[in-house]
């Protein structure tokens, strides 16, 4: 499946759609159901301790889904997260973006469903594991 948006347009949807969000995401590449889309930690994001704080990992997972959706099905604002379910597996490396790696399982007339996997930049355990669905508007 070629498609529908590419990492460029994505950026564009972002910026105009969700302005609020589009400074702290960049989306790095897409493929045929698959986004990979980065994190650009800013201390605003770090919990006490100095680590990525969980809401807003949880963000990430959630905004990489729904630019992989997009991708494939085209600028459709309305989709909407029905699930999501996240490990946290280990502390993200300090300092550093992350990535992460959503893709597409089942991509269906109403709904869609994914996983995503997020790393600190440059290594290459995961850091949290999110499986999400997603509500796709009717046409």
């Amino acid at each position: 499946m070629v498609p529908a948006m590419d990492a460029a347009a994505l950026e564009v949807f972002l910026e105009t759609e969700f302005p609020q969000v589009s400074r702290d995401y960049a989306v790095e590449a897409v493929g045929p159901m698959t986004a990979l889309v980065r994190f650009r930690v800013a201390a605003r994001h770090l919990r006490p301790g100095g680590t990525v704080s969980g809401p807003s990992i949880f963000a990430l997972a959630d905004v990489a889904m729904y630019l992989a959706l997009l991708a494939q099905i085209g600028p459709k604002a309305l989709a909407v997260t029905t699930n999501c379910s996240i490990d946290f597996m280990r502390k993200p490396a300090a300092g550093v973006d992350l990535l992460a790696e959503a893709r597409i399982l089942k991509l269906g007339r109403v709904l869609a469903v994914g996983d995503v996997l997020i790393r600190s930049e440059g290594e290459e355990q995961v850091v949290a594991r999110a499986g999400l669905t997603y509500s796709i508007p009717p046409r």
